[in-house]
């Protein structure tokens, strides 16, 4: 309402008088909030002062009159508010960027359009408030007086319902902490601004150990004080910090905290465990560890995760492995120690296999190129000494993988001679997102889930279906993206002429840096030389 009052002055007795209101209005407040810092109550005279400026000058600028309300030329009255508006919104949105914070989203569609209405509020209410002064004076201000009372008492219960509302959808009934949706919101939403803003972002789950055991004993209802009564140890565990904690499922908790470091988080969870050790709740002492206690995981978001449900993933195997551990200890998420071993490897492969054979009956060029793609990804990774034993696993299952979307592509478009119509290539696009969506049903392959939807991602950021550029593209992606490439080159296909590989080498390293990852397309092209010199001469008689 202090806006309205503001504009209300700067129409009638310009901006001199404004400035003055504005003075009085930020001492009031100075005094009325003494704990506030002063320089914020520096800061929004200083806000305020430009505001008003700009807004008086525009209403000069367009033609207005300093005095009596002119109801016959609006205009001006419209173009002071506008000006107020943007040089607010600026304002806010410098002051947040050089201070640091996340404003990403700050100002979508939706906030901005909820800031259109309430300004022309204010300029209804300023022009109101003018009118009233001019014609009433006092009595004028009286009225108005009255009416920001009660706009203000409205407001207020507004808002209140509205908070309400908004804390039982979000808040799990038991615990009162995050429900599982809005976790996953606000994990989204954090994932996608310390990606931008290049902050670190760690993700912990933690799990009550034997919370069956003691609930089979002790009974459901008493479960349920027990997961309140953690629920509240780690609110106040996280109390003073920026960190979000939730109840992620069941006898799950997760934390997600921004800024932090894996390492970081470790002391900290760790510290939390021995704490909730020596924490008593009635009935623990008949669990094994005769204590409450809990595992937990730890994954730190990697510059190439594209999105958050891979923190996730890592975070959960990382829980998984200090169960695994025997319980009552945090666990980081290393891909030394999550990796698949020989066995558990042979036996993925296996059933990878299965699947990419169903393409023998549909398509046997698709199966045959996966296959290629598939000993291409073999060789190739076992020389690239900065992949992890993991990494390298991945990297391969997912080459022999990486098409099985196009499944549910129709045969006459997978067969079809020729060019594809705009139609029919939009339908072999969504192949990726159809992989993923049928791997994503086994769990133990989540890890390939990446390798498999962005293989077509480019460097340049031109790549479908996210148009992801550079880094953002996961490391086995961009890899993967090139030796499908050099086989879909060399082959006949049904699009396109085929190259030698000479000629495919040549188009590796011309799209280097727009198409493919430079680094990775050298390395390529090395091996090719090194180590497919008689294949180049062969040409692939499959």
């Amino acid at each position: 309402m202090d806006s309205a009052i503001y504009l209300a002055v700067v129409f009638l007795y310009g901006i001199d008088m404004a400035l003055k209101v504005l003075f009085i209005s930020i001492l009031v407040e100075f005094l009325y909030k003494r704990k506030m810092e002063w320089w914020k109550h520096l800061s929004n005279f200083s806000i305020y002062s430009l505001m008003i400026a700009g807004s008086y000058y525009s209403f000069l600028f367009f033609g207005g009159d300093i005095g009596e309300i002119r109801t016959d030329n609006l205009f001006p009255y419209v173009a002071s508010l506008l000006t107020y508006f943007i040089v607010n919104i600026t304002l806010i949105f410098t002051f947040f960027f050089f201070l640091g914070r996340v404003y990403r989203g700050a100002f979508n569609l939706g906030v901005l359009l909820e800031s259109v209405v309430g300004y022309l509020v204010t300029l209804i209410l300023s022009l109101v408030l003018a009118i009233l002064l001019t014609k009433e004076q006092y009595f004028g201000l009286f009225l108005f007086t009255i009416l920001v009372i009660v706009f203000s008492v409205v407001f207020r219960k507004f808002l209140y319902l509205h908070q309400l509302v908004s804390n039982r959808a979000n808040k799990d009934h038991l615990t009162g902490l995050c429900n599982h949706g809005y976790f996953k919101e606000t994990l989204k939403q954090q994932f996608s601004d310390c990606k931008v803003l290049k902050q670190p972002l760690t993700l912990a789950f933690l799990d009550l150990d034997d919370f069956k055991k003691y609930n089979d004993r002790n009974g459901h209802l008493q479960g349920d004080r027990l997961l309140t009564f953690f629920g509240k140890l780690l609110q106040n565990a996280v109390e003073g910090t920026n960190f979000t904690v939730a109840r992620y499922g069941g006898e799950e908790f997760a934390i997600l905290m921004p800024n932090t470091i894996k390492d970081e988080a470790y002391v900290f969870l760790n510290r939390l465990r021995k704490e909730v050790n020596d924490t008593y709740f009635e009935g623990v002492e008949h669990i094994p560890y005769r204590c409450l206690s809990f595992s937990c995981g730890i994954a730190e978001m990697e510059k190439d995760m594209y999105e958050s449900e891979e923190l996730i993933h890592r975070a959960d195997q990382a829980l998984y492995y200090a169960k695994a551990q025997g319980k009552n200890n945090v666990q980081l998420y290393d891909k030394h120690h999550m990796r698949l071993d020989e066995i558990r490897f042979k036996q993925d492969l296996e059933a990878l296999e299965q699947q990419v054979k169903f393409f023998l009956s549909k398509d046997v060029y698709t199966y045959r190129h996966s296959k290629r793609v598939f000993k291409y990804a073999l060789e190739f990774g076992s020389r690239l000494s900065e992949l992890t034993d993991h990494e390298r696993q991945t990297l391969i299952l997912g080459a022999l993988i990486h098409d099985i979307g196009k499944i549910e592509v129709p045969r006459d478009i997978l067969n079809k001679r020729g060019k594809l119509e705009k139609h029919e290539w939009e339908i072999i696009k969504k192949h990726v997102t159809w992989g993923r969506e049928i791997v994503a049903e086994e769990k133990r392959f989540d890890d390939l889930l990446p390798l498999i939807e962005l293989h077509h991602e480019r460097y340049d950021g031109r790549g479908y279906p996210y148009g992801l550029k550079g880094e953002e593209i996961p490391k086995l992606a961009r890899i993967l993206c090139i030796i499908d490439s050099f086989d879909a080159m060399t082959t006949e296909r049904p699009y396109q002429p085929t190259k030698t590989f000479e000629e495919a080498l040549e188009e590796i390293k011309r799209c280097a840096g727009t198409q493919f990852d430079p680094v990775y397309a050298a390395k390529f092209i090395a091996f090719v030389r090194e180590h497919c010199l008689p294949l180049m001469e062969l040409q692939q008689l499959e």
